[in-house]
């Protein structure tokens, strides 16, 4: 299958439409090209503007534009499983993302990640801002703004720690043996950590406990590698653990997110039953 990137200057006895263009300029054929347009794999950079991704197949082009084509026939090859909305706050919404979606996509596309089931939900009608991430093998609630004052409060709910972030996840080993309630304190990158956790349960048939996890701070797989570091990997984890693998994938899920709306004032709670509730009524 083929992968490559092109970077291609217009010059004035060019075609004018990207199609035509990018068709002259490699070996793809235009049904290709179309497909690679609409999985957000085609970047165009104006004249003294910035490089923006581009989708329709008709986008004039003027001499002296730039064009990008970052092509993956692998990726452009997946179907992705789809988010759901759990709930639409109009300046922000709330969105389940299941495991195997990445959040927001890459140079070499977008129709695999959260963000871009988003834009075609709303149709294209509102502004989509990232606030924060799951990682792909991770599913979970995820919060997604729709104008820059939204991103603005929530980016920093999640920068004061002022959201209540909980977890679920399937570990190996008895670590109701060890402390059923523990709190995991090992500094990550040269920076403070904080895990709590509670072991709800365990299963000797397979050697795993279920943990439900509320995180203090957000550092990078900060629950995958914590967990790791005292002896209880995550099941299914790629890349932190021995003998933790698995054909299920990784047993970690972020059941639930619980804050102060900055719109209103009211507490939220939203979870994986997909209901709202409102704590002071």
């Amino acid at each position: 299958m083929q992968t490559f990137s092109l970077k291609k200057n217009v010059a004035s006895g060019d075609p004018k439409s990207v199609v035509d263009f990018l068709a002259r300029h490699s070996d793809l054929s235009k049904g290709r090209i179309k497909n690679a347009m609409n999985k957000g794999a085609v970047w165009l950079k104006k004249t003294n503007g910035k490089q923006n991704r581009i989708r329709r197949a008709t986008t004039p082009l003027n001499t002296g534009d730039i064009l990008f084509l970052y092509y993956d026939e692998k990726l452009l090859a997946v179907k992705p499983p789809a988010a759901e909305c759990i709930s639409d706050q109009k300046r922000y919404s709330v969105w389940f993302k299941p495991a195997g979606l990445v959040t927001q996509g890459t140079s070499y596309g977008d129709h695999c990640s959260l963000l871009r089931g988003v834009e075609l939900f709303f149709q294209n009608q509102r502004k989509i801002f990232l606030i924060h991430r799951l990682d792909r093998e991770v599913a979970g609630i995820v919060l997604v703004a729709h104008d820059k004052g939204a991103a603005g409060k929530l980016s920093r709910l999640f920068l004061n720690r002022s959201i209540v972030k909980h977890y679920r996840a399937q570990v190996l080993g008895n670590l109701s043996d060890a402390k059923q309630e523990d709190t995991i304190q090992i500094p990550l990158d040269g920076k403070t950590a904080v895990t709590n956790y509670n072991a709800v349960s365990y299963d000797p048939s397979s050697n795993t406990t279920r943990v439900e996890v509320i995180i203090q701070t957000g550092r990078k797989h900060q629950i995958r590698r914590h967990f790791d570091m005292i002896g209880f990997p995550v099941m299914g984890d790629p890349i932190y653990g021995e003998g933790n693998k698995n054909t299920e994938g990784m047993q970690l899920t972020a059941t639930a997110l619980e804050f102060e709306c900055p719109f209103g004032g009211k507490d939220k709670l939203f979870n994986l039953t997909r209901k709202i509730r409102n704590k002071q009524g």
